[in-house]
């Protein structure tokens, strides 16, 4: 293994009857940076992480994380890695301290050593002063900290975060993102999942994009967004159901690739200049009106557009 990489994923497989959740997932993350899987729901991501943290055996394939492989050194995979789950892991009747010195001792501290390393965390978390509360009183946003500050304590070389700011409020959002970056600061290795497009755009070093259990391209954002030339997106609404035009406007010269959501369509086009009088033309001719339209520059969700045929939405 190239010592500088912190993870090693070798064509995972996994499936649960008929349905293929990973199929042939393959990617390196590099020690030190954030790594996003970004893509929708039900895209892999979640299965892909529990493979990685030893939770489920893969039908085929490996992966090693600092050199320890999932399939042969679970317990030396565990002892580099600390885990943030979707799933709130917390005693809602205990304090933060509390929960934290729980976990402290499940991983082995004691003494001044374990209440200093969780007064470390809780600086981490933002959560020094309210540590004494119990965590039911605590907001959504304040759980997912003493969420994440859990997996920190054994200070881990590679923590995992898998959809860390789903269902928070925009302040906690942003706390939690900030300390991504300020475990990247300290050294660590993120490997983070989301549906947010915004998020993997700000936080990540290297983006690989998820659908339907496969690895659909892999690199920085300047090289995914590089895989459209130089295309814009184009978002309207109509005043009427999208199937009435779609058909036509598909045949429009420029236009290389639609795709639509109720009563929206988004079109990935050559020349936006060029193309919009053609798609208002159009719309006339088939009794359509058009209500609104936002011409967006290369973005990762028009990239995902690019490589599955429809948006990645929220």
């Amino acid at each position: 293994m190239n010592n500088m990489l912190a993870i090693e994923v070798l064509d995972l497989h996994k499936s649960f009857g008929e349905t293929q959740a990973v199929q042939g997932v393959s990617f390196d993350v590099r020690q030190g940076e954030i790594f996003s899987l970004l893509g929708p729901n039900g895209a892999g991501k979640t299965t892909t992480i529990s493979m990685l943290s030893c939770l489920l055996r893969p039908d085929a394939g490996d992966a090693r994380v600092m050199g320890h492989s999932i399939s042969t050194d679970a317990m030396g995979v565990k002892s580099v890695l600390g885990v943030v789950p979707q799933e709130i892991a917390l005693y809602e009747d205990l304090s933060a301290r509390e929960n934290l010195t729980f976990w402290g001792k499940m991983y082995g501290l004691r003494g001044a050593g374990l209440k200093s390393r969780v007064d470390e965390v809780l600086d981490v978390i933002g959560l020094r002063d309210r540590a004494g509360e119990r965590v039911g009183k605590y907001s959504g946003g304040m759980k997912r900290r003493v969420n994440i500050g859990l997996a920190l304590l054994h200070k881990p070389k590679v923590i995992y975060m898998d959809e860390p700011t789903v269902g928070i409020d925009p302040q906690s959002r942003r706390n939690i993102l900030d300390s991504v970056v300020a475990l990247k600061d300290q050294g660590m290795t993120v490997l983070y999942t989301t549906h947010y497009m915004e998020e993997s755009q700000e936080l990540s070093d290297h983006i690989a994009i998820m659908d339907h259990g496969k690895m659909m391209a892999c690199g920085t954002h300047e090289e995914l967004v590089k895989l459209i030339g130089q295309q814009t997106r184009i978002d309207l609404s109509l005043n009427v159901e999208p199937s009435k035009i779609l058909d036509v406007w598909r045949t429009i010269k420029g236009v290389s690739h639609i795709s639509s959501e109720e009563e929206r369509i988004s079109v990935l086009v050559e020349d936006s200049n060029q193309v919009l009088p053609r798609l208002f033309e159009a719309a006339a001719h088939s009794s359509t009106r058009i209500t609104s339209v936002e011409i967006r520059e290369p973005n990762l969700e028009a990239v995902f557009l690019h490589l599955t045929g429809r948006a990645l939405r929220d």
